[in-house]
């Protein structure tokens, strides 16, 4: 056993004791980095030298410089872009992942882990309705799992066209609400998007019979693109529709559920989601809403055999990884190699909390946002731009120009009252709530909004 010399005990006593007092603080500050840019620089500068510096010292200049200029998204305060809440429970056990410096590639080194893992994806696919045949893993954000998802229905593509795919650009079908990461990991994968306009911001079954009717030839067509849950609005696409148009043609399905796809597991929400269970792939991120931390996206194919094919990696010194029968790599199943169990927090914390307490604080989230909607609805200078299908509120000032927008927004943060940064809604600025954390309470909406006078 290797003996702790006394600079490393102190280490490891000073920060378990500040991560105790963050762990126990209730609720986390917001904070909003009262410091310039060049003042942190200049606070940081030279820390770094040829000889290390006290432990205590270091943790000292995060606690004064860093911390306080890092927005805290896991605040019951923080509304804006798309919250986190990650629970006691997995905060604490990802810190022992952590501890532990699990590598997560193969079941050679990590069965355990990917095991637990593995149950976790399992209940997921359960929630959407997959069958028992469907598997993944977990990689580090929605912009992953769909790059992930979408090289694999690029390559069942290719074996369907032929010796034709070679000399073909494929196109993939989008609805003009798709997340940037879509468009994105289209020019990466150097295939086109087949933009399908969408009037009410929802894909559906008949605005892409619209689109692709209208086109000549069909057949470099390798997938549909929808999402459940836009991050701008919440929207939920017809998922339905869509997947039942995406068979008929033989298209890849792709379910991108990044922000919204875990509120499969709200009973009060669950029929919002019907036709999930015909994807061929499908992503939601864990550390938004269900309240891991950052950063967990949970990837699943319906033929996870077709993934294998596409992402495994071979090399000689790889050899010895290859999966035997019951043996499951994470590393054949994304672009990856080297990843971290990030799944793990997640499994702990579904353990420890139970299921009913996930779809619990997941309705509260809904009902913050249909109650916010009411209060705009009843308040004569405001408007609510669209009934919210999820936890995304978007509401418009009367009267205000986005300069207004912008100085309502600076002083909410500057008092530490809220984050709620504008966004946009067709060209417009426009007020934007985004319910996630279940600690939100309808007191400080009132409050939010009493600014608005």
């Amino acid at each position: 056993m290797h003996e702790v010399d006394q600079t490393t005990e102190q280490m490891v006593r000073s920060v378990l004791a500040y991560a105790e007092n963050r762990l126990r603080m209730n609720p986390v500050p917001l904070d909003k980095g009262v410091l310039s840019a060049e003042e942190v620089y200049r606070r940081l500068g030279g820390l770094i030298r040829d000889q290390g510096r006290n432990p205590d010292e270091v943790l000292g200049v995060y606690a004064s410089v860093i911390a306080p200029s890092v927005v805290s998204a896991d605040s019951p305060r923080f509304l804006g872009f798309i919250p986190a809440a990650p629970t006691k429970a997995s905060l604490l056990f990802d810190m022992l992942v952590s501890c532990a410096s699990i590598q997560g590639i193969s079941w050679l080194e990590a069965s355990g882990a990917i095991a637990a893992e593995n149950t976790v994806l399992r209940l997921i696919a359960d929630e959407a309705g997959l069958p028992a045949s469907a598997g993944g893993c977990f990689v580090s954000g929605g912009s992953a799992g769909n790059l992930s998802a979408l090289a694999v229905a690029r390559e069942t593509a290719k074996k369907r066209l032929g010796p034709d795919a070679a000399a073909r650009r494929l196109r993939v079908v989008v609805g003009t609400d798709a997340h940037s990461s879509i468009v994105n990991t289209l020019r990466l994968l150097e295939m086109d998007a087949l933009e399908v306009s969408t009037p009410d911001h929802r894909l559906t079954a008949e605005t892409v019979r619209a689109a692709t009717d209208a086109e000549s030839d069909l057949s470099d067509v390798a997938a549909v693109v929808t999402t459940a849950g836009t991050t701008n609005a919440g929207i939920i696409d017809d998922l339905a529709g869509v997947g039942a148009l995406a068979h008929e043609r033989g298209w890849w399905l792709h379910v991108d559920g990044a922000y919204g796809g875990s509120g499969i597991f709200a009973h009060s929400l669950r029929p919002k989601y019907d036709g999930i269970e015909q994807a061929d792939s499908f992503v939601l991120d864990p550390h938004k809403w269900l309240f891991t931390p950052f950063d967990c996206c949970a990837l699943l194919y319906r033929d996870p055999q077709l993934a294998r094919a596409t992402h495994t990696q071979d090399a000689s010194y790889l050899d010895v990884i290859h999966a035997s029968d019951g043996e499951w790599n994470p590393t054949d199943y994304a672009y990856h190699l080297t990843r971290r169990a990030r799944g793990l927090p997640l499994w702990f914390s579904l353990a420890v909390n139970g299921v009913d307490a996930y779809r619990e604080a997941i309705e509260v989230a809904a009902s913050l946002a249909r109650e916010t909607a009411t209060l705009i609805k009843a308040a004569p200078h405001l408007e609510l731009i669209r009934e919210p299908d999820l936890g995304v509120v978007l509401f418009r000032r009367i009267g205000w120009k986005p300069e207004d927008y912008d100085a309502w927004a600076a002083r909410l943060h500057n008092d530490e009252v809220a984050f709620i940064p504008p966004s946009k809604w067709e060209g417009e600025t426009v007020g934007r709530f985004a319910f996630l954390h279940p600690a939100t309470g309808m007191d400080l909406v009132r409050e939010i909004l009493a600014r608005t006078e």
